[in-house]
């Protein structure tokens, strides 16, 4: 038996974390030999990575034929339904490109629904344009209603064929709200080309001054330090933000999570650290427990991440200790870490929906030693805990207020009348709104934020040596 080194790279999505496993095979070298860019070359490895990595261990799956494709081969390993996270991509690069939040798209995301209760057709509502992005630059908005992509009507048959086009240039037929007939009116037709855009996830930021409460307001779309490799351009924008925040000596703040499904767990240990009271390198803010064969390793025992100390914490200027945080059902992974995190140091009150309850962390894998294999994996390496050891949120966090934003029609970001921030800004000054709003029957059927490789995902950049 040959006890050897292996690095099967890189990142925890919990976690982006450079790992090293140690593997141990004394069959290895009575295997016989395959061509390198074969399924049985690349499902050899997806086995070897498994029986070293993966958090259920003792229930891996029986593999199914090792010439078959490598994503059923895969599948066939998981241990579902407990697993509901574990992946592959064809396109290891591609996977962290999308984690930085660099794709090829239009920048428009959006939910779509039943166009009525008697009806098959489907419409998909904007809920947010990304900027710098060509549907900001072609003036869509939230809350404008998509009725055709490339003259195709969407049907509850066919809208995630007709999406995919979304990809590509294409057009759109829309819709949009005028205050003033208080009527969805005609846009007409829209053509769009998408291109490489590089998401920024700090999306909005501003200060309320509402009955003498003093409120900062930030919506955070998903956790990445920077655009690409050793950037930490984002941090440093989020950082600034909760500078400004300190100096304007806010008393009340609302984190809007309703959108963001993850991302690197160093973003949110870097968000975390300006929200917690007096924080410093001696506080836990996440523990992780790794699987029994990982398990027998110092490498593998009390890994921890602490907070950091930073200039920008907003110390104890938050009146109650408490934060507001706003979430949806798509609210997943890192923000909950933070929700987790957090809870042990102040008062986390939830406005929204049950969260995606996503408790255990990824490492994105590539094959390092067969360049003909550009497979990347995602399988599920360990589970989250915070410092009070608690884990109790696999079935996601419930809010302390229940607000669904699909009740109502999407107002913008910012606007002290969308329901959810309207919800918050209530809760904190204790005035309700005066207006009305009307309320609206309709069911989710999924959106464009459920297909990006970093919903659901936390990821690490640090290593273990």
């Amino acid at each position: 038996m040959i006890m050897r080194l292996r690095k099967i790279f890189p990142f925890f999505l919990l976690g982006l974390m450079t790992i090293s496993f140690w593997s141990c095979k004394d069959d290895e070298d009575t295997l016989p030999e395959v061509e390198p860019g074969s399924n049985a070359a690349i499902n050899r490895w997806i086995s070897e990575v498994m029986e070293e990595a993966y958090y259920w261990l003792e229930n891996l799956g029986t593999p199914i034929s090792e010439n078959s494709d490598p994503e059923d081969y895969f599948e066939s390993l998981l241990f579902r339904p407990t697993d509901r996270f574990s992946v592959i991509y064809p396109d290891y690069q591609e996977l962290l490109n999308s984690l930085n939040g660099v794709t090829l798209e239009a920048g428009y995301e959006f939910i779509l629904f039943r166009e009525s209760q008697n009806s098959d057709n489907v419409i998909a509502e904007i809920t947010y344009i990304k900027k710098n992005s060509p549907a900001a630059t072609a003036g869509l908005r939230r809350g404008d209603i998509i009725r055709t992509i490339n003259g195709q009507q969407m049907t509850v048959t066919n809208f995630r064929e007709v999406i995919g086009a979304i990809s590509s240039q294409h057009t759109i037929t829309y819709l949009r709200y005028n205050e003033g007939s208080q009527a969805f009116e005609n846009q007409g037709q829209l053509q769009l080309t998408p291109v490489q855009l590089a998401e920024n996830p700090n999306f909005l930021d501003t200060i309320y001054t509402i009955n003498n409460q003093k409120i900062g307001y930030v919506v955070y779309h998903f956790f990445a330090p920077g655009p690409g490799n050793n950037s930490n351009a984002y941090d440093q924008e989020t950082d600034a933000i909760f500078a400004k925040f300190k100096a304007e000596g806010i008393n009340h703040l609302i984190v809007d999570f309703r959108y963001n499904g993850g991302g690197f767990v160093s973003s949110a240990i870097n968000l975390a650290s300006l929200i917690a009271p007096g924080v410093s390198t001696n506080d836990i803010f996440l523990k992780r427990k790794f699987n029994s064969f990982l398990s027998r390793f110092d490498e593998f025992k009390n890994v921890n991440a602490k907070f950091l100390s930073k200039s920008q914490n907003l110390g104890n200027t938050l009146s109650g200790n408490r934060v507001y945080v706003l979430t949806s059902s798509r609210t997943a992974s890192a923000s909950e870490l933070i929700i987790n995190g957090l809870k042990p140091y102040m008062d986390v009150f939830i406005i929204g929906d049950v969260t995606t309850g996503k408790n255990v962390g990824s490492v994105p894998i590539e094959d390092e030693d067969n360049p003909q294999n550009s497979y990347g994996l995602l399988p599920i390496v360990f589970q989250s805990f915070n410092s009070q050891d608690k884990s109790d949120y696999s079935n996601g966090f419930t809010p302390n207020i229940t607000a669904k934003e699909t009740a109502e029609r999407l107002r913008q970001f910012g606007d002290v009348n969308e329901q959810l921030l309207r919800t918050a800004i209530t809760q904190i000054t204790g005035t309700p709104p005066s207006g009305r709003f009307e309320k609206l029957d309709r069911m989710d059927l999924g959106s464009t934020l459920d297909l990006k490789v970093r919903s659901g995902t936390m990821v690490e950049n640090f290593e273990i040596n």
